[in-house]
C-alpha cells in the first residue's frame, strides 16, 4: 500500500510540474509576441488601405444621356431714344416787317359805287361824284343802302358839302324792274331854300343812279310819294332820272 500511494504522488507532482512548465511556456511566449517590433510582412500596406477602387473602364460603363432642356431666348430690354425736339423759335413781334400800308382788298370783295356830293361854285351848285368801295353784294339793293348811308353820314372831305340836312334817315330802299324806291325821312324836307332843295334833289338822284346811271327813280317821304319840295313848292317828277333832273332843275 505504501507503494501505491508514493506512485500517487510522483503522478500528481509530476503533472503539476508539466502544467507549471506549460504556464511558464506560454508566459514567456506572449511575453516575447508583445514586446517584439512587427515586421514590414506582418503589417499590411497603408497603400493597399487607402487606394480607392478602382473605376470601370469607358469600354465597360454603359453611357448615360442626360436630356438637356433647350435654353430659354433670352430677352432684350428695348431702350427707347427720346426723340430730340427741336425748340420753335419766335420771332419777336418787333423783328417782323410789317406792311406800311394795309393790304387793299380783293377785286372780287368789294364794289365801287358813286356818292354825289355838291360844291358852292360861283353861287351855284356842282355836282361832285366821289368813289365808295362796299362790300360786293349779290343784290344792289345792299350795295345802294350803303352808298345812302354814306351820303347821309356826310362827307369827310373838306372841299365838298351836302344840302341833305342833319338826322335825314334813310327808312327803305328796293331796286325793282322798273325803277330804285327810295323811301326818306320827313327831316329830308326840312328848312333850306330853293337852291338847297335843287341841291339835294339832285345828290339823291344820282347817287341812286350810280350803279345804273339811265334808271328811274322814285322818291316817297314816311312812305308817302315826293310831290312839292320845300315852302317855295318845288315840283319833283315821278319818276325822276338823270335827264329829267339836268332839264328842269340846271345847276
Amino acid at each position: 500500500m505504501k507503494d501505491g500511494q508514493e506512485v500517487r504522488r510522483a503522478s500528481t507532482a509530476v503533472i503539476a510540474g508539466v502544467c507549471g512548465l506549460a504556464l511558464l511556456t506560454g508566459g514567456g511566449i506572449a511575453w516575447w509576441t508583445a514586446n517584439r517590433s512587427p515586421t514590414p510582412a506582418d503589417t499590411p500596406s497603408s497603400a493597399q488601405t487607402t487606394a480607392p477602387p478602382l473605376s470601370p473602364s469607358p469600354a465597360e460603363s454603359p453611357a448615360v444621356v442626360i436630356p438637356v432642356p433647350p435654353p430659354n431666348p433670352v430677352q432684350v430690354p428695348q431702350v427707347q431714344t427720346p426723340t430730340a425736339q427741336t425748340p420753335q423759335v419766335q420771332t419777336p413781334n418787333a423783328l417782323v416787317p410789317k406792311s406800311s400800308q394795309p393790304k387793299p382788298l380783293p377785286q372780287t370783295d368789294v364794289q365801287t359805287v358813286q356818292v354825289y356830293w355838291v360844291k358852292d361854285a360861283s353861287g351855284k351848285f356842282e355836282g361832285v361824284p366821289t368813289k365808295v368801295a362796299v362790300k360786293q353784294a349779290d343784290k344792289p339793293d345792299a350795295a345802294l343802302q350803303a352808298a345812302f348811308n354814306s351820303l347821309l353820314a356826310g362827307p369827310k372831305d373838306g372841299t365838298v358839302s351836302s344840302e341833305i340836312p342833319n338826322g335825314t334817315k334813310l327808312r327803305g330802299l328796293s331796286v325793282k324792274n322798273d325803277g330804285v324806291y327810295v323811301d326818306l325821312s320827313a327831316e329830308f324836307t326840312s328848312g333850306g331854300g330853293s337852291n338847297s332843295m335843287t341841291g339835294r334833289l339832285g345828290q339823291v338822284i344820282y347817287t341812286a343812279t350810280s350803279l345804273q346811271p339811265n334808271t328811274k327813280v322814285w322818291i316817297s317821304v314816311e312812305g308817302k310819294p315826293l310831290e312839292l319840295l320845300g315852302g317855295e313848292g318845288l315840283e319833283v317828277a315821278q319818276p325822276s332820272t338823270r335827264q329829267s333832273f339836268d332839264k328842269n332843275f340846271p345847276l
